[in-house]
C-alpha cells in the first residue's frame, strides 16, 4: 500500500479517536445527568411541575448513547479490535463512570499503536510490529 494511502488512513483514524473521545465524555455526563434526574423522580419523589422540566434528560442520553454508539463502530472498525473491545466500549455508555474509564483507556492504547504505525511509516516499514493503523 502506498505510504500517503497509509498516512490518510492513520489520520482518519485518529480523526475518529477524536470524535470517540468527545461523545464518551459527553456520554458519560448525562449518564451522571440522567441518574441524578432518576434519583429526582424515583426516590424524591418531584412534583410534577419540576419533572416537566427535566423530562428531556433521558430523551437527550438516549439520542447521544446512539452518536455513541456510531462513534464506537468507527473507531473499533478502524482500529480492527476484537468483539471483546466492542462489547466494553458499548456497554460504557450506559454504566455510569465507565464511560471515562474505558475512554482512557482506549485513547492511551489507541494513540501507543497509531504512533507506532507513523514511527513505522517513517522508518519504511509498512507493518509496525502488533499494531494496527488502518
Amino acid at each position: 500500500m502506498p505510504t500517503t494511502d497509509l498516512t490518510q488512513r492513520i489520520a482518519k483514524t485518529r480523526g475518529s479517536l477524536a470524535r470517540y473521545r468527545v461523545l464518551a465524555l459527553v456520554t458519560g455526563v448525562f449518564l451522571l445527568v440522567l441518574c441524578v434526574e432518576m434519583l429526582v423522580k424515583y426516590v424524591f419523589k418531584a412534583p410534577d411541575d419540576l419533572m416537566s422540566w427535566i423530562a428531556w434528560i433521558p430523551f437527550a442520553h438516549g439520542w447521544i448513547y446512539v452518536v455513541y454508539l456510531i462513534t464506537v463502530v468507527d473507531l473499533w472498525a478502524k482500529m480492527r479490535w476484537g468483539t471483546g473491545r466492542l462489547a466494553t466500549m458499548v456497554l460504557a455508555g450506559v454504566v455510569p463512570v465507565m464511560s471515562f474509564v474505558v475512554e482512557k483507556k482506549v485513547h492511551a492504547e489507541a494513540t501507543a499503536l497509531l504512533d507506532g504505525a507513523e514511527r513505522a511509516l517513517a522508518a519504511g516499514t509498512t507493518e509496525p510490529s502488533g499494531a494496527s493503523a488502518s
